[in-house]
């Protein structure tokens, strides 16, 4: 018989309309009282409900994390009693059995014997962070949509634009595309209004505006410009409240943290210098500190940084370790085996916000130059192909982050060569026997090392 973790809880069953709560009480014989009522979602149903567990005397209540409906329910219940948010994929009722009062009433008896785990539910200010950051990622990509959007009314005009300048959101292109709303029809007009590198390609800038751009087509591209500078104006906005939401976030004082490192090894440079003597308590990382210290991995932005920080938070000591973040990230290969036999290794599901970011970085960082991101990448690729050598590089940058924000320090780069300087002999030996299946004799010179010049 399992044994009774918690004797008075609770299990809600949580809908757009209606919450089904089940409360449970395990007496002093061993026998077990429960009651099921079914409330709605308005706040002032979700108070009766918190009355309704405080008759109870309930201490902990577990619910499914469905959707967004979840949200209204923790926002009563939080600070009131201890929540646990499940994966709906933990709770799987016996089959046959499948309706609110018995998920709710499955859902305490599991927590009643402590077989649920809850998800990590970030604090109010981070969860509000986590907002602004989605939001401005949502507002990028319906950017970028519009951006599609004013290249197939170019196309369809015989306005051959994008084959010649990279960005059609560009500063040039820009003059161009308002030009043509004005009414301008002259390619060669149009043309000289290319600025910087640009003003050379205007002999094919000349062949490429030459088209049959109508009224039709003229309303059409000042609606979408006009969309463009309102998101471009919401973006901005957004990132003026992030950066000013970074400057004052930090963890909870009441968050256990570490000391950070009173010297860090190997050259590395400290963000945050340990607190003197006179001093209360170790130094907690600002979001604004934070940002500033992932802006030095290679692939990583201000931008990416703050998606990453709202994402993780700056306290690392919420995750056991680092090979724990990843997996709750979603950048860690899966378990899947059965007699002995590994079936698959994807990816399982985490978090899409911050895995999009990462996948983000590492694509960034696969293009830099003589960087161990970038070394990793192509060594990766090389055997396993792109998709996975961009997987293996978001779960480095995401381990980096993690120790960065654990000690406290910048990112140190190894260098492009880092991978051949580790196995030396074995890169020597395996160049060597590849130019003799050439047919070439290989015969090995050590360079002489550069003498040091004294100061």
């Amino acid at each position: 018989m399992v044994d009774v973790l918690y004797e008075r809880c609770a299990g809600l069953d949580v809908h757009k309309k209606t919450v089904v709560a089940c409360c449970v009480h395990s007496q002093p014989n061993g026998r077990k009282e429960q009651e099921t009522r079914t409330l709605g979602t308005r706040t002032g149903e979700l108070l009766a409900l918190l009355d309704w567990l405080g008759t109870w005397e309930c201490t902990h209540v577990a619910m499914e994390s469905t959707g967004e409906y979840w949200k209204a329910v923790y926002n009563i219940l939080e600070g009131q009693v201890e929540i646990l948010l499940v994966n709906a994929r933990h709770l799987r009722n016996v089959p046959g059995r499948k309706t609110d009062v018995h998920d709710a009433a499955w859902i305490a008896e599991l927590l009643r014997h402590g077989l649920l785990r809850g998800s990590f539910v970030p604090p109010r200010p981070q969860r509000e962070l986590r907002g602004l950051t989605r939001q401005r990622s949502a507002v990028v990509r319906e950017r970028s949509a519009v951006l599609n959007r004013v290249q197939k009314v170019l196309e369809e005009a015989n306005i051959k634009l994008a084959s010649v300048a990279s960005e059609v959101s560009g500063a040039s292109a820009r003059a161009m595309l308002e030009a043509m709303v004005a009414g301008e029809t002259e390619a060669r007009v149009l043309a000289e209004l290319a600025r910087g590198r640009l003003r050379a390609k205007r002999g094919e800038l000349e062949q490429a505006l030459v088209g049959r751009v109508s009224d039709h087509h003229r309303f059409l591209l000042d609606s979408h410009l006009q969309h463009i500078d309102f998101l471009d104006g919401q973006i901005e906005r957004f990132s003026q409240q992030i950066a000013k939401r970074m400057e004052v976030f930090s963890p909870p004082p009441d968050l256990p943290t570490e000391e950070p490192p009173a010297a860090p090894a190997e050259g590395g440079e400290t963000l945050c210098p340990s607190p003197g003597a006179d001093s209360a308590g170790p130094t907690l990382l600002t979001g604004a500190q934070a940002v500033a210290l992932l802006d030095t991995i290679p692939g990583i932005d201000c931008r990416l940084a703050e998606v990453i920080v709202a994402e993780v938070g700056v306290d690392m000591q919420r995750f056991p370790n680092a090979d724990h973040l990843a997996s709750w990230a979603g950048v860690a290969p899966g378990n899947n085996e059965s007699a002995g036999k590994r079936r698959s290794g994807k990816t399982s599901p985490g978090n899409s916000a911050l895995c999009q970011a990462l996948n983000q970085a590492a694509h960034a960082a696969a293009r830099t130059k003589n960087t161990y991101l970038s070394a990793q990448y192509h060594r990766l690729a090389a055997r396993r192909g792109n998709k996975r050598a961009i997987v293996a590089v978001a779960h480095s940058i995401l381990i980096i982050i993690y120790h960065m924000l654990s000690r406290q320090e910048r990112y140190r780069e190894l260098g492009g060569n880092y991978f051949d300087e580790r196995k030396r002999e074995s890169v020597t030996n395996r160049l060597i026997r590849r130019l003799e299946k050439l047919g070439y004799h290989v015969s090995l010179d050590p360079k002489p090392a550069m003498a040091t010049i004294a100061p």
